[in-house]
C-alpha cells in the first residue's frame, strides 16, 4: 500500500490569509503614523504650536491718503533706504531737509505728538509717520507710505 504523504505545513483558508495580510498592513501603517507624529514636537506635547505674534499695529493718520501703500523698508533710487524703527534724526541726516515737501501734520499718540511728513526724494513721493516710543522720547519712523503708486484722478 502506498503511504499517504502528509505535509508538515499547516495551510489556512486563503480568505483567512488575506484578512491576516490586511491586518498586518493596517498595523504597520498605524505604527508608522505614530512614529511620524512622535517626531513632531508640538503634537507630542498635546497642544498646537504657538502662532507667531502679529506685528504691532499703528493707526494710520487721517492725513495719509486711503490708497497709500504701507511698507516696512523704502529703498530709494540713489541706493539709500528708510526703515521703520529708524530715528527721525537719522532720516533727516540721510535724506536732508530739502526732501521734505513742506507739508506736515501733527496729531496725538499715546506717548506724545505724532508727526506725519510728506517727502519727495530721488523721484519718489512718500509719507513718513514719526512718533516717540516713550514720553519725551526721540521720534522714530512708525510708518512709511508710498504715494507714487496712486494714480492721479
Amino acid at each position: 500500500m502506498d503511504a499517504v504523504r502528509v505535509s508538515g505545513r499547516f495551510r489556512l483558508n486563503p480568505f483567512v490569509e488575506w484578512i491576516l495580510a490586511v491586518a498586518f498592513v493596517a498595523a504597520a501603517l498605524t505604527i508608522a503614523s505614530m512614529v511620524v507624529r512622535g517626531l513632531d514636537g508640538s503634537a507630542a506635547a498635546g497642544h498646537p504650536a504657538p502662532e507667531p505674534p502679529a506685528p504691532p499695529t499703528v493707526s494710520v493718520p487721517a492725513s495719509v491718503p486711503e490708497r497709500a501703500v504701507s511698507v516696512q523698508v523704502l529703498p530709494l533710487a540713489d541706493g539709500k533706504e528708510v526703515r521703520v524703527g529708524e530715528t527721525a534724526s537719522a532720516v533727516a541726516t540721510r535724506l536732508g531737509r530739502a526732501a521734505e515737501s513742506g507739508r506736515q501734520e501733527v496729531d496725538g499718540s499715546p506717548h506724545g505728538e505724532r508727526l506725519t511728513r510728506f517727502y519727495e526724494y530721488a523721484g519718489s513721493q512718500f509719507i513718513l509717520v514719526f512718533e516717540p516710543r516713550e514720553r519725551h522720547g526721540e521720534p522714530y519712523v512708525a510708518g512709511i507710505y508710498l504715494l507714487s503708486l496712486i494714480p492721479n484722478p
